[in-house]
């Protein structure tokens, strides 16, 4: 595509109401999302499954997010 073009595009796009830009911007972003994997669906939902079994049952040991922030900042050096 030309710059011109794009141009154009663009400065055609800023014309419209917002409601009708925010539709736009959704589908462009949606347009360059890579088809999804096969099963990951399924898989996140089993991993999910399987996480909440451990809580419910006691297995998982959570932490508050003060104690996330304090671990995850450590790991980064920060």
């Amino acid at each position: 595509m030309s710059t011109y073009t794009a141009k154009h595009l663009r400065t055609e796009a800023m014309r419209l109401p917002q409601s009708e830009r925010a539709e736009l911007a959704l589908e462009l972003i949606k347009s360059l999302d890579a088809p999804a994997d096969e099963g990951v669906a399924d898989a996140w939902d089993s991993e999910l499954a399987r996480r909440i079994a451990q809580i419910d049952s006691g297995q998982a040991k959570l932490i508050d997010r003060a104690e996330f922030r304090k671990r995850m900042q450590a790991k980064l050096g920060s």
